[in-house]
């Protein structure tokens, strides 16, 4: 049995993991924890991996903590920048563990992932691209962490394919057209109603492409919460991993 310990447990996304543990026939549920709560409660003899779902603003100094703790970490939190990704890295390299795991997922929605898969694959073939990503207006957020990372592998996608920038002759301050991702411009929608989505839209002269993603749950995220937990846990991934992209055979 995999001995699984949640940080950020009573949050709306760290409740459904909860259940999903507890429902998962080769999960137990260790310590539940959650905000003001100290978190060297958990240690390697009482948890094997952490699934971590809290705010941007702490989850760099959780995740640094639990790395200390000696303890495997899957987060679920979004708002990571290079230079927080480099922290990480840093302090696993320190530890004793050399198979000591941290991952960190933009998404956890299996289509979430796919979309973000196709996108890199279109990405050398069309003159224009831009995300448009919509949530709930409870998220903290904006863009999102899944619509950055889809931009950043656009971006890299058209920069190996030698293709130049995105056409744009829009005469403004920038303001009305999107956060400016590796070149492509991200649009945020924020709307009460929404759970998450994404469209990733490409067009070339006289055509379009729409990749679409969908979740109208916060159920959809478990499927792939669970995985990364089992995959952490194997060992077979040691060091900072970063998409659940890595997890599936694609």
């Amino acid at each position: 049995m995999i001995k699984v310990s949640i940080v950020g447990a009573r949050g709306r996304m760290g409740s459904h993991v909860v259940e999903a543990v507890k429902a998962a026939e080769d999960m137990e549920l260790s310590l539940t924890l959650d905000a003001g709560d100290d978190l060297t409660q958990i240690t390697a003899e009482n948890t094997d991996v952490v699934v971590e779902f809290t705010v941007p603003s702490v989850t760099l100094d959780n995740v640094l903590t639990l790395v200390g703790q000696g303890v495997d970490v899957v987060v679920g939190t979004t708002g990571w920048t290079e230079g927080r990704l480099a922290q990480v890295r840093e302090a696993l390299e320190a530890t004793a563990n050399e198979l000591q795991s941290v991952f960190i997922a933009p998404n956890f929605a299996i289509s979430a992932v796919l979309a973000d898969h196709f996108a890199r694959l279109a990405a050398p073939y069309f003159e224009s691209a831009e995300v448009v990503e919509l949530h709930h207006p409870d998220k903290v957020d904006a863009p999102s962490g899944t619509a950055i990372h889809t931009a950043q592998g656009i971006g890299e996608a058209r920069a190996k394919a030698g293709l130049g920038p995105v056409p744009d002759n829009t005469q403004t301050d920038g303001g009305s057209r999107g956060q400016v991702v590796d070149g492509v411009h991200v649009h945020a929608v924020r709307l009460r109603g929404l759970n998450a989505h994404e469209e990733v839209l490409f067009g070339n002269a006289g055509e379009q492409l729409t990749i679409r993603a969908d979740s109208f749950d916060r159920g959809s995220f478990m499927p792939g919460v669970l995985l990364a937990v089992r995959k952490v846990n194997s060992g077979d991934f040691p060091g900072l991993t970063v998409g659940l992209d890595h997890f599936l055979d694609l």
